[in-house]
């Protein structure tokens, strides 16, 4: 194995465009070293359970280098490079040096349940990294962790594992159209009262669904009216100034106006975020194919080809709250449609987004937070209050930890009262009725619940 310390390289395509630059910055190798290396791409791919030691037979690399280039004589086969890291790291990369990945793929066959499979060559078995997440859901007595063999990385410490398939396994999460931990009776008569004027600004899916909670069904038609008037049009293809586009060059969908301005519609032009946009009509349309199944049996193509469009892998994604509003819809639209499948499906990428989120967004008390605009940051990580936000926020020691951070923020004159409920929102979830007067007091609410 070779193996260089303090080195970085940059890498690059070589191309005769010179109008696109990236600064990098000057560095100084180290001294050069020749070495030979194994070819493990003529070794047979039979799987060890005890890696072979170093083998003997070798074809040989001569490396040269001035202050800006490496060079070699012509050579056929597979070159490792690894960093050392502050544990005595360099045996284990010998050890396993012989099995490389080639290839690999998520398997969903199971319910909760993801695995993991590398196409590799070479002799022996895989060793790979795990991030914390990975570390977290394991669930495989097959594989072996090496807690000793650590990298750090901007994802958390990376832990050695070695096996060529891993099997993560989460809590199943029940997705529900209504509230988890149900509403009491004594408050519908205020829930109602609230509901029926709200109906009258009906700018809110979950109006719908809250009405059947608590056995309100009779503004149900008019809201079911407000949200076909607004997603029909882009169904059809009728709205005005705007619509969706099939990307021939790309694949994917855009928006008309994005299709000439990447900045318009927050970058849906080039791909930006959407899974949450487009999460947000996929509960609408949800619900209405629950309340209304000939609308949904109508414009299920439609439904199905925007569900389509952010299950697949895209190029961006922010906003733990709002991918886990996006991938809980997509549950949703599966139970509107009887679609057992997508129901699994949904809810299964809907719990591993909620430990994402957990695992690397929600900053505990003894972490760094940032410290300007808190409430903010806040929010933007609670939209849309939906029923799966219960799960999301069930660590009640942390949602106390966030409200003492933010409610100071609260004090100044230019905070805006959406970003207001999004702190009482939690609070409520520990301190009922000190929250629910708070937010009988706020002015408005956040657009960001405005689909939902």
């Amino acid at each position: 194995m070779l193996v260089f310390n303090s080195l970085a390289f940059y890498v690059a395509p070589t191309s005769t465009n010179t109008t696109n630059h990236r600064k990098l910055d000057r560095f100084t190798f180290p001294k050069s070293r020749s070495t030979v290396l194994p070819d493990p791409s003529s070794s047979s791919h039979q799987t060890s359970s005890h890696p072979p030691s170093p083998q003997t037979h070798f074809s040989k690399i001569y490396l040269t280098h001035d202050a800006s280039t490496i060079t070699s004589e012509n050579f056929r086969g597979v070159i490792r490079i690894a960093l050392l890291s502050k544990t005595d790291s360099e045996s284990v990369l010998d050890r396993f040096s012989s099995s490389y990945p080639v290839s690999g793929h998520a398997l969903f066959r199971e319910s909760f349940s993801v695995r993991y499979r590398w196409k590799k060559k070479g002799l022996g078995d895989l060793l790979m990294l795990a991030n914390p997440l990975h570390i977290r859901l394991l669930d495989d007595s097959s594989i072996k962790v090496l807690n000793d063999f650590r990298y750090k990385s901007i994802d958390g410490e990376l832990v050695g594992v070695v096996g060529s398939s891993w099997v993560l396994k989460t809590d199943p999460v029940s997705v529900t159209w209504h509230s988890i931990k149900g509403v009491q009776r004594e408050s519908y008569p205020e829930i109602i009262d609230a509901l029926v004027q709200d109906v009258k600004g009906l700018n809110s899916t979950r109006l719908a669904l809250i009405a059947e909670e608590v056995d309100h069904v009779d503004v149900i038609p008019k809201i079911k009216k407000y949200l076909k008037d607004t997603i029909e049009p882009w169904l059809d293809g009728t709205f005005a100034g705007n619509s969706f586009l099939y990307d021939k060059s790309w694949g994917g969908l855009i928006t008309k106006q994005g299709s000439t301005d990447r900045t318009a519609d927050f970058g849906f032009g080039i791909y930006n975020d959407h899974h949450f946009h487009i999460g947000y009509y996929l509960y609408g349309i949800a619900v209405l194919a629950k309340t209304d199944p000939i609308w949904g049996r109508k414009y299920k193509p439609q439904a199905y080809s925007l569900m389509l469009d952010f299950m697949t892998l895209r190029r961006n994604q922010e906003s733990t709250s709002e991918a886990v509003n996006a991938y809980y819809s997509v549950a949703l639209m599966g139970l509107a449609y009887e679609d057992p499948h997508l129901v699994a499906f949904g809810s299964l990428l809907t719990t591993m987004e909620i430990h994402a989120a957990q695992t690397w967004w929600h900053v505990k008390e003894d972490d760094t937070l940032y410290a300007e605009f808190k409430e903010i940051r806040l929010g933007i990580q609670v939209l849309p209050l939906l029923p799966i936000t219960e799960i999301l926020f069930s660590d009640v020691e942390y949602v106390k930890q966030l409200v003492d951070w933010s409610l100071p923020s609260l004090k100044r004159k230019d905070v805006g009262e959406g970003w207001k409920g999004f702190v009482y929102a939690l609070e409520g979830i520990y301190e009922k009725e000190v929250a629910l007067k708070k937010i009988r007091n706020l002015k408005g609410h956040d657009d960001g619940n405005s689909f939902e």
